[in-house]
């Protein structure tokens, strides 16, 4: 191993993408999980995962962080600041952990061995949980230890065929500096939407001062679709009955049926995906079961499976003859950008 690659700890670490998403340049000095299947995958695709800590964050102390790190990684966990959550946001017993983490870098701190650099990632609900009250205590915490921080929302779909919106907010400790190349004056729409703005405005003049407009390139365009990444014979699902593909036609209303007809008359193959969703019937006004197929060539955003009608479904449409199934495991991780090596 190359003794100067920059090191970085990973908390909440799953199955090791933040490791795979920084590259070769960087290397992993302490992973955080206490997830037994997350933890299976990590030692699997890094092995033997030495640096990997299978225990709750809040457990941890800073006797378990070696020194070197330039950089912490956490994207901790989203279920008490998503929409489909119930509101808990940071006190959340799930999103909360955040703050076990935190501790962890204060520590630090006081121990005269701040990390330069932190990342955290989370879904862009963390923006408005809570009236926006818990992305400003997010912000103040950063501002308040030390660092100059700036947010940008990112979505996958720039990149890989999946819709993954999500919120990075990059933190620099502000001894360091930042090189005036990497940020702007004024927000840039693409990395900075209306509600990352709107926030801002609402932050006192003590946290604005700390708050930085990072300047990223515009991406260059995705070369791959859907399609591209669809196994020809998957594993670990089954096609759909007969049956249950025409139930799903018959879940869908007027707009999606439309749509299919559309992929019908191409004359190829088109693959879109498939959710279910809870929706009113515009005639009865009841709430009812809907089928809602997308096919731009971008899958919706995956979802961590608590329920069949969770699961992402693809229907495959070669004129006259449609099939279904749950997207296999492999495709998964190719949406999320990981090589099938993984």
């Amino acid at each position: 191993m190359r003794k100067d690659k920059l090191g970085f700890y990973d908390f909440f670490s799953g199955g090791g993408m933040a490791n795979i998403g920084l590259g070769p340049d960087w290397r992993c000095l302490m992973a955080n999980d206490f997830d037994a299947k997350k933890a299976a995958a990590y030692r699997a695709n890094f092995p033997p995962g030495d640096e990997l800590i299978e225990k709750d964050v809040f457990e941890l102390t800073t006797s378990d962080l070696p020194e070197g790190a330039h950089l912490a990684w956490a994207s901790f966990p989203c279920q008490d600041l998503s929409l489909a959550g119930k509101g808990k946001g940071l006190q959340g017993r799930r999103s909360g952990s955040f703050w076990g983490f935190w501790r962890l870098m204060t520590q630090l701190i006081h121990e005269d061995r701040p990390v330069p650099l932190i990342v955290l990632e989370n879904v862009t609900g963390a923006i408005s949980a809570n009236k926006g009250e818990d992305f400003k205590i997010l912000m103040d915490a950063l501002f308040s230890a030390g660092y100059v921080a700036g947010p940008l929302v990112m979505n996958a779909h720039h990149f890989i065929p999946q819709s993954r919106p999500r919120l990075f907010i990059v933190a620099v400790l502000a001894e360091f500096g930042v090189p005036s190349e990497l940020t702007q004056e004024m927000p840039h729409p693409l990395w900075h939407p209306k509600i990352l703005r709107r926030a801002y405005l609402r932050f006192p003049q003590r946290m604005r001062r700390s708050w930085i407009w990072w300047r990223l390139p515009a991406p260059e365009p995705r070369t791959i679709q859907l399609i591209d990444i669809i196994e020809e014979a998957p594993t670990g699902v089954q096609w759909h009955t007969r049956e249950q593909t025409q139930r799903l036609l018959e879940l869908m209303d007027e707009n999606n049926l439309t749509k299919v007809r559309w992929a019908q008359s191409q004359g190829e193959r088109v693959v879109g995906t498939i959710y279910k969703r809870i929706r009113k019937d515009k005639t009865t006004g009841q709430r009812v079961q809907r089928a809602e197929l997308r096919l731009d060539g971008v899958s919706g955003c995956l979802r961590t499976a608590r329920g069949g009608s969770s699961r992402q479904i693809l229907m495959i449409i070669e004129g006259e003859r449609i099939r279904s199934r749950l997207l296999s495991p492999r495709e998964g991780a190719r949406l999320m950008g990981l090589p099938d090596s993984y």
